[in-house]
């Protein structure tokens, strides 16, 4: 399966509470980060090693094949270092498409779930 994007980033928690927010994205109703469009639908896990990686299903409908994978390290009490990749099976999207898709995941991960720790 081909890896069409990847981003790294450092979240502010610990990574236990990044694993937490990543299989558990309703922990915490006063904030909520994973919100969907429309044409989005909501993950399901698909494979996690806790507390380290976390792979969800797809987030469209119309590329079902597509997968998130998060790997997760750092120390058990500083900031994690989140690193997501984008995983589709071929044919791989054109290059439009899977800019897109980045920007999204890349919107989702390290806005808005970043933005609930406060950053």
């Amino acid at each position: 399966m081909p890896e069409i994007a990847s981003r790294r980033r450092t979240q502010p928690p610990p990574p236990r509470f990044v694993f937490e927010a990543l299989t558990n994205p309703e922990r915490d109703p006063v904030r909520p980060w994973l919100i969907l469009h429309n044409d989005e639908q909501r993950p399901t896990i698909a494979e996690v090693v806790e507390p380290n990686l976390v792979v969800w299903t797809s987030i469209w409908p119309w590329r079902p094949d597509a997968r998130i994978r998060f790997d997760i390290t750092g120390p058990p009490r500083g900031s994690a270092t989140l690193c997501w990749t984008l995983i589709v099976d071929e044919p791989v999207p054109d290059r439009e498409t899977t800019v897109r898709m980045r920007k999204r995941v890349n919107e989702l991960i390290n806005a808005n779930l970043r933005f609930t720790f406060g950053q």
